[in-house]
This record gives C-alpha cells, structure tokens and sequence, in this order.
C-alpha cells in the first residue's frame, strides 16, 4: 500500500470518525422500543455501503476512501458486539436476542434501501 492510499483511508477514517461520535453524542429515538445510538450508526452505515455497492466504483481511490476509510471507522461493529456482551452479562438473554436481530434485519433493510435508492434514481 503506497502513501497516497495511506493518505486517502486517513481522510475517510477522520471524516467517519467524527461523524459517529456526533452521532453517538446527539441522536437516541425511541419508536416503542429504545434503538441505541451505535445501532443507528450501523444502520446509516449500511445505507451508505448500499450506495456505494450500487455506484460499482471503478475509481480505486474512491472505493478505498468510501469503503476502507470512512465506513471502516463509521461503522460500530466493535461496539455493537460489545453492547451483546454486556446483556450476556447482565443475563438479559431476551433483550439480546431482540438487540441481535433488530440490529442484523435493519441493518440488512438499510442497505437494501441505499442500493436500491441509487438503482431506482
């Protein structure tokens, strides 16, 4: 990997960076259950991945900025994995199983909604 490919993930990473940390710090919804802030994170996360799936980049530097910098340090798996650890934890084995599976399903709807977005417009 040369210096301008270094150069370009660290610009994604610090846009991505702070850009969930605003979010982490400003955003929690509740629409009858409470969806934490790293899940909307993932799920803004898998929207903008659907994106760039259906752009089909060509442009390596574009894909590397997008998808290795920005996304790879937007995205909230590390923490989302940590938050199941916890309610294992806590022995709170139902609301893990419904954290899991919210988590996964809209993360899944997110990035169909972004491919499909760009493919429809």
């Amino acid at each position: 990997m040369d210096f301008s490919s270094l150069s370009i993930i660290l610009i994604g990473s610090t846009f991505g960076l702070l850009l969930r940390i605003f979010i982490q710090n400003n955003f929690k919804k509740s629409i009858g259950f409470d969806i934490q802030n790293t899940s909307i994170v993932n799920f803004l996360s898998s929207f903008f991945l659907g994106i760039l799936v259906s752009l089909n980049f060509l442009n390596n530097e574009i894909l590397v900025l997008f998808y290795s910098g920005f996304l790879g340090c937007f995205s909230t798996f590390s923490s989302f994995i940590y938050q199941l650890f916890i309610l294992f934890r806590k022995r709170k084995y139902l609301k893990l199983f419904f954290h899991y599976i919210e988590v996964i399903i809209f993360s899944f709807i997110f990035f169909y909604l972004g491919y499909f977005f760009i493919k429809f417009f």
